[in-house]
């Protein structure tokens, strides 16, 4: 004991961190708070902990590369030594983490936690759960099989519908106009230096304001908040009620920690890691591929709506929400406290809450778009064969091969989630349609490195003979000029 008194001592005579130490773990919180329902904020720093040391070990084996992403999670599940317990324990911990950071930020808005003079710790929450959210997407990404490549394909396009930047942001995203190599290493980027430091830098400016600010008090009926005398009646409730958070409040904290890390290590055992599944081919769709739970609502919420109703929803619902979230200390700063004399926020949560849960339990089994039952072995109709050269009928073939017909239908049969190749070729020009195969665009994804030149160039030929009879196809503006020379 000696001995680490001396150390201990010498280490804070060079640091000085002893009188901030003892000042965090004796700083008086009001009798009330310490209960159970205060005890998610750590219990989601800690789990951010647990992210941050096996996100470490995985990274030393994951390889962020199109050709060997897929591999290293392979190795990490079949050759190495409890490999496959480590990338359960972060794949699990993700999911408890955004669930945790759920459930906090629903207590906090219960307990009108977010009024004076906590408006900037409120803030900082919702730019917390949004980079949480970040994590657990470009998680997924990371395992790059199936579901990642058609999950990741869905997020460029909601991307690419931006209002004019949206091509530029596409690039900016994938590292280029399709997704390959360069994607998977901003990703990577992202998941493993960009976004946990913004969270570092947000977690530690949140348990910094909620130390100068204190912890909130229990919301009791009648209990106003007044800008104007809140401050003064906050320190006399700590004076008259309080007790250091260490020992009176900080074993609960630790005994959820612990709970909720038992739990994260049970899920990991019994139920494993979360894929990769097959490897990405963006020719290959016999799949469902859908999100991890937390965003299955969105899925879902995608699946149900009209085609039309799409992108206004997406450009407009996030924004509306990460807006109403932000203005609602400034909106509801004083007053009542108590959820028992707040009914509006009452159903609000509520509401909120059934919403969700339904539209995750229909994403379960929500039909994915395009219809994946769309079968691509069905021939060409005769009619789009007759009279056609050998190099159009190759293209015909190709069509099918390649799966085209999943997403895209020919006379009313086939996928709806493109548009339908009946009269393709007065829409697009040869340029266009060279372009839309090989870098993709919009929902479609680049075929440019699952198709050889021969069958691209085929492929086109077949798709410039597709419109309807009496209409002339789109030309290159090249060749409008040449022909009027």
């Amino acid at each position: 004991m000696r001995l680490i008194e001396k150390m201990g001592a010498w280490l804070d005579q060079r640091l000085k961190l002893g009188t901030a130490i003892r000042e965090t773990a004796e700083h008086p919180v009001p009798r009330d708070t310490a209960s159970w329902f205060y005890v998610f904020g750590s219990a989601a720093l800690t789990v951010f902990l647990l992210q941050i040391a096996t996100g470490i070990l995985l990274a030393l084996i994951y390889v962020p590369s199109a050709g060997e992403a897929w591999n290293s999670l392979q190795i990490l599940n079949h050759n190495i030594s409890l490999g496959w317990f480590v990338r359960a324990l972060h794949g699990w911990g993700s999911n408890f983490m955004i669930a945790i950071v759920l459930v906090h930020m629903t207590q906090v808005l219960l307990f009108g936690a977010y009024k004076y003079p906590r408006e900037l710790t409120w803030m900082l929450g919702v730019f917390l759960l949004l980079m949480t959210l970040a994590m657990g997407f470009t998680g997924q990404v990371m395992r790059f099989d199936q579901d990642a490549y058609w999950g990741l394909g869905i997020g460029a396009s909601i991307v690419s519908r931006v209002p004019v930047i949206g091509p530029w942001l596409v690039t900016l995203l994938l590292g280029g106009p399709i997704i390959a190599g360069p994607t998977l290493s901003r990703f990577f980027a992202l998941h493993v230096f960009v976004i946990p430091g913004l969270l570092l830098a947000f977690v530690g400016l949140h348990v910094l304001l909620v130390l100068k600010l204190g912890v909130n008090e229990w919301p009791m009926p009648g209990r106003i908040v007044r800008r104007a005398t809140y401050l003064q009646e906050y320190h006399e409730l700590t004076h008259k009620q309080g007790a250091p958070f260490v020992p009176y409040a900080v074993w609960k904290d630790i005994f959820f920690s612990g709970f909720i890390i038992l739990s994260i290590v049970v899920c990991a055992s019994l139920f494993g890691p979360f894929g990769p599944g097959g490897q990405p081919d963006p020719t290959h769709i016999q799949t469902a591929p859908r999100p991890d739970f937390f965003f299955l609502w969105l899925y879902a919420v995608l699946s149900f709506l009209p085609p039309a109703a799409e992108t206004p929803l997406l450009m407009i619902g996030p924004i509306v929400a990460i807006i109403v979230l932000l203005g609602l200390p400034f909106l509801a700063g004083e007053g009542e406290k108590s959820w028992r004399k707040r009914p509006v926020a009452v159903l609000a949560v509520l509401l909120i809450a059934v919403t969700l849960g339904a539209f995750t339990q229909l994403g379960e089994h929500t039909p994915w778009s395009p219809v994946m039952n769309a079968w691509s072995g069905d021939p060409t109709p005769f009619r789009y064969l007759k009279g056609r050269s050998a190099l159009e009928r190759r293209g015909a073939l190709v069509l099918q091969a390649k799966q085209c017909r999943n997403c895209h239908s020919l006379e009313g049969t086939g996928g709806r989630r493109g548009p339908p190749l009946d009269s393709v070729a007065v829409r697009l020009t040869q340029d266009q349609l060279i372009r839309q195969v090989i870098q993709g665009g919009g929902n479609m994804p680049a075929y440019g490195k699952n198709l050889s030149p021969a069958e691209t160039t085929a492929l086109v030929a077949f798709l410039e003979t597709l419109y309807p009879a009496g209409q002339a196809p789109a030309r290159n503006a090249s060749g409008v000029f040449e022909a009027s020379q």
